[in-house]
């Protein structure tokens, strides 16, 4: 088949090439592999699905979800093949829905990759701080915290100005840096102890520590353990405009990324599990793995377990800095930003959108400002990531199917099943939606309750609020409908 001139493809979609195409297939992968970073989001949340659920829903929660997410990346990939612009889910909104439709979809985007920033980041920094009480018994402090979150930022912000060279090679280290962690902390987890928990226990075992009384509710809350984790696969689309060959290997790259995180996650969570010495003790520790570590290997081998997940950590907060800056990028160029003509800069040596760069730096450490005095306003500052960023990839989706007369496939596409699996993906979202929204445990106060929704409702507010000014620099879509090639399902992966 005949490769497609992705910088001619780009013109035709409307815009003039000025990133740098310099990324692979692989480095494509990469970025939403460390994004969607299985050594961040089940260490962060091991805890919670301790206590919601336990590991029989962990564990075959972590599999159905896997399956479900699995739906949505394809259908968003093929979308994805159509128009391979950094703008993504923006962008194909706009083409598919209209103005109003791309806008807010490129809005709620945006915010839940500054969020996810934030989420990963101040969670390496929480890693960070235990390691340091672990080590020299400094205890963290809501301040200290902060400033190791703000130093991280920082550090990966200074390296994406360099290119993205620089931003492949670290994505391409961290695919092995994830796959080797997982592979080492999973057999030190099952050489080192004495014992380990049985089959039984890790399969079918149910706890329910969250004060609701119907285990099918507890149930359907612990399904968003997995649901949290697979976030962050769109920077494949974000970086298609600096990806050789982008029609293809940027949903190629989508679609692996999801079932490499979903095999690798599956063993990391039962490599956890099967260890577990003390369950009430590990529930309730501030830090769950790292308890397990602990009980498994002494405070040295836990220190270097914990090394790595912290390394893992790192690197996703570097790939999502890279992503949110596309995407700012993309957006400030149809004029949809406060401020776009300052955002949508790129630098003449390296062809990287600095400005969008340091918006990306900025703006999650602003996010995370109210932990210095709240937990409760951080966790609903960060909502937005969890019940905006999912929502938006199915969007595209849901227009392609509701305007197929707008839709022309791209090279990378699912043939005759594409109409059933969007399908199963909108539905999919529309049910983890709803699970985002309802609380997690009882009984409901200030401290305990969701805030997802009300951080959406704030977004939505204000993209609202800039949209007079930003519809009047939207570009009005046109609609290509001219055939272009096709590829068949059994080449997805």
């Amino acid at each position: 088949m005949r490769l497609p001139d992705e910088s001619e493809r780009l013109r035709d979609l409307g815009y003039q090439p000025v990133l740098a195409r310099r990324m692979g297939g692989f480095g494509n992968f990469a970025i939403s592999f460390s994004i969607i970073s299985v050594l961040s989001g089940c260490m962060t949340l091991y805890g919670f699905g301790l206590n919601t659920g336990g590991p029989s829903v962990m564990m075959w929660g972590w599999a159905g979800v896997g399956l479900m997410v699995l739906f949505i990346g394809m259908a968003l990939a093929e979308v994805t093949s159509a128009y391979p612009t950094s703008g993504a889910m923006f962008y194909m909104a706009n083409r598919l829905g209209g103005r109003r439709w791309g806008y807010y979809t490129g809005w709620v985007n945006l915010l839940g990759l500054l969020g996810s920033i934030a989420g990963s980041g101040y969670g390496a920094a929480q890693f960070i701080g235990a390691l340091i009480e672990l080590r020299f018994g400094h205890a963290p402090t809501p301040e200290s915290t902060l400033l190791i979150f703000g130093g991280i930022l920082l550090v990966f912000g200074v390296l994406n100005l360099f290119g993205v060279r620089m931003v492949g090679f670290l994505n391409s280290v961290s695919v092995w840096w994830h796959l080797l962690g997982v592979a080492i902390i999973v057999g030190v987890l099952w050489i080192a102890p004495d014992g380990h928990q049985s089959p039984s226990f890790v399969f079918t075992k149910f706890v329910n520590n969250t004060g609701w009384d119907n285990p099918l509710y507890v149930t359907a809350l612990g399904l968003l353990l997995a649901q949290y984790t697979f976030t962050g696969y769109d920077a494949s689309a974000h970086l298609s405009e600096e990806t050789a060959n982008a029609s293809v290997a940027s949903a190629r790259g989508m679609v692996r990324s999801i079932w490499v995180s979903w095999i690798a996650g599956f063993v990391l969570l039962a490599g956890l599990t099967f260890a577990i010495s003390d369950y009430t003790t590990t529930a309730e520790a501030g830090v769950p793995p790292a308890q397990i570590f602990l009980d498994a290997v002494g405070t040295n081998g836990a220190t270097f377990l914990l090394l790595i997940v912290i390394g893992a950590q790192l690197f996703c907060a570097n790939a999502g800095i890279a992503s949110a800056s596309r995407m700012t990028f993309a957006f400030s160029r149809d004029g949809a930003l406060p401020g776009s003509r300052l955002w949508r800069r790129v630098s003449s040596k390296t062809q990287t959108p600095y400005p969008a760069v340091w918006l990306a730096v900025v703006g999650p450490f602003v996010l995370a400002l109210p932990s210095l005095y709240s937990t409760t306003a951080y966790n609903a500052v960060t909502a937005i990531n969890v019940i905006g960023i999912t929502p938006s990839y199915v969007i595209p989706v849901f227009l392609r199917l509701r305007h197929p007369e707008r839709f022309s496939p791209g090279p990378w596409t699912l043939g005759r099943w594409s109409r059933p699996v969007g399908w199963i993906a909108v539905g999919w979202v529309a049910f983890a939606t709803v699970l985002f929204c309802l609380p997690q445990t009882s009984p409901v106060t200030t401290e305990t309750m969701n805030y997802a929704a009300i951080a959406l409702a704030a977004a939505l507010l204000l993209a609202t609020a800039w949209w007079p000014f930003a519809k009047s620099s939207l570009t009005t879509p046109t609609y290509d409908t001219s055939s272009r090639g096709t590829q068949l399902m059994e080449d997805i992966v």
